[in-house]
C-alpha cells in the first residue's frame, strides 16, 4: 500500500507518499482499499503540528486523513455485517490519506446506491461537524435565525441544508463574490458577500433582533461580532479558528498567530449570564467514543441523503501524489464544497 507520511511539522515539501505494507484486520476491524479520502482544513493543522488530537493520540510521523470510500478489502473474524467487496465509507481517527486504511467496524457505513465515492469520502466529516452543531449541542426551534460563517465551505453548506431540514431561517457569510450562488442553490435564505459588503450593516438588516445561533469557525477575524450579534438566549457556536492561519506559502506566520491569540475575545460567565448569551465548542476528533452520539448523527444523515433532503458537498479530486496542491487550494480560502484525494 501507499499512503502520505508526515515526519515533522512544516509546509507542503513535508507530505512525504511513501509505500508501506498492506494492513491486516483484526478482531472487529475492516481493512478499506481507499477510492477517495476527504480533505479538511484540520489536515492543514496537523501538518503545521497545531492539532491537539494528533499530538495527543499519534505524535510524528503522521498520516492524515479523516473520512474515505472504498471497497471492503479484508475483515476480521468477529466482523458481523460487512464482507469483502462491500462499498463502504466511514470515519478514522486519522489514516485515510492513504491506498488503504483499516477502522473498526462501528466507524463504517454503507454506500448509498445514488453516491459516488468522491461524494461519499468528502461527506461524513463536514455534515458529522454540522449536525453535531446544530442537533446534538444546542435545542432548535423553527422559526430560529442562523448566521453562517464560510457558508459555501463543506460545514458551512451542511449547516444551511440542516437548518431548511428544521425550518430555521439562514444568513450565509461567504468571503468571494464566486461562492454566492453555490449556496443560494442550497437554499440559504439571506446571502452575504464580505468581500463587496458591508458584514455586520448586513446581518443587522437581516437580523435586526439578533441571530439565535452563530456558527463560526474564524476565530479572532468575527467571533466577537458574532457573538455581539446575538439575541438574547443566543448560542455562538465555535469549531475553528481559520482566520489565525495563513493563506497562503504553507508555512505558520507565528508572529501574527501569537497576536491573534492575544487578540481572541476572553468571555466572562457573568456577563454572559446577564446577557443572556451562550459560547459552546467542540472538536470531533475528540468524540470518538461517543459512538451514541456519532452512530445518531450517520443514521440521520444517510436517510436525509437518501430522502434528497440534503446533498453531498461539491467535489474536487486530486490524486494522492498531489496531496501539497490540494492543501494549498484548501489555505487560499477560495474552494466551494470539498476536496478529495484519489490513491
Amino acid at each position: 500500500m501507499k499512503k502520505i507520511v508526515i515526519h515533522r511539522a512544516g509546509d507542503y515539501k513535508e507530505l512525504k507518499l511513501e509505500e508501506c505494507k498492506d494492513l491486516n484486520a483484526k478482531d472487529a476491524e475492516v481493512v478499506v482499499s481507499v477510492k477517495a479520502a476527504g480533505i479538511n482544513y484540520a489536515d492543514i493543522i496537523i501538518r503545521w503540528g497545531l492539532y491537539e488530537s494528533a499530538k495527543k493520540f499519534v505524535g510524528w510521523p503522521i498520516t492524515p486523513g479523516f473520512e474515505y470510500s472504498g471497497i471492503v478489502k479484508s475483515i476480521g473474524p468477529n466482523v458481523k455485517n460487512y464482507k469483502v467487496g462491500d462499498n463502504v465509507f466511514g470515519v478514522s481517527l486519522f489514516n485515510a490519506y492513504a491506498s488503504e486504511v483499516c477502522v473498526p467496524e462501528h466507524q463504517l457505513n454503507f454506500i448509498p446506491e445514488k453516491m459516488t465515492f468522491e461524494e461519499a469520502a468528502g461527506f461524513p466529516a463536514v455534515f458529522m461537524t454540522a449536525y453535531h452543531a446544530l442537533l446534538q449541542i444546542v435545542v432548535v426551534r423553527p422559526g430560529m435565525v442562523a448566521l453562517i460563517h464560510s457558508a459555501a465551505g463543506g460545514v458551512g453548506s451542511s449547516l444551511v441544508q440542516l437548518c431548511k431540514i428544521k425550518g430555521i431561517k439562514t444568513i450565509g457569510v461567504v468571503g468571494s463574490s464566486h461562492k454566492v450562488q453555490s449556496i443560494k442553490d442550497l437554499g440559504c435564505d439571506y446571502v452575504i458577500d464580505k468581500s463587496i459588503e458591508d458584514l455586520w450593516k448586513k446581518v443587522e438588516e437581516y437580523a435586526p433582533r439578533g441571530v439565535d445561533l452563530a456558527f463560526d469557525a474564524n476565530g479572532v477575524e468575527t467571533m466577537q461580532g458574532s457573538y455581539d450579534h446575538l439575541m438574547a438566549s443566543g448560542k455562538l457556536v465555535v469549531y475553528g479558528a481559520h482566520s489565525m492561519f495563513p493563506k497562503k506559502g504553507g508555512k505558520v506566520n507565528w508572529p501574527k498567530l501569537v497576536v491573534d491569540f492575544l487578540k481572541s475575545p476572553r468571555f466572562n460567565p457573568l456577563n454572559m449570564t446577564s446577557e443572556n448569551k451562550s459560547l459552546i465548542t467542540f472538536n470531533l476528533s475528540f468524540l470518538f467514543e461517543r459512538r451514541d452520539l456519532l452512530d445518531e448523527a450517520m443514521l440521520d444523515l444517510i436517510m436525509w441523503y437518501n430522502e434528497g433532503k440534503i446533498k453531498a458537498p461539491i467535489i474536487k479530486s486530486y490524486p494522492l501524489e498531489k496531496v501539497g496542491e490540494a492543501h494549498m487550494e484548501l489555505e487560499s480560502g477560495k474552494t466551494v464544497g470539498k476536496l478529495v484525494l484519489i490513491p
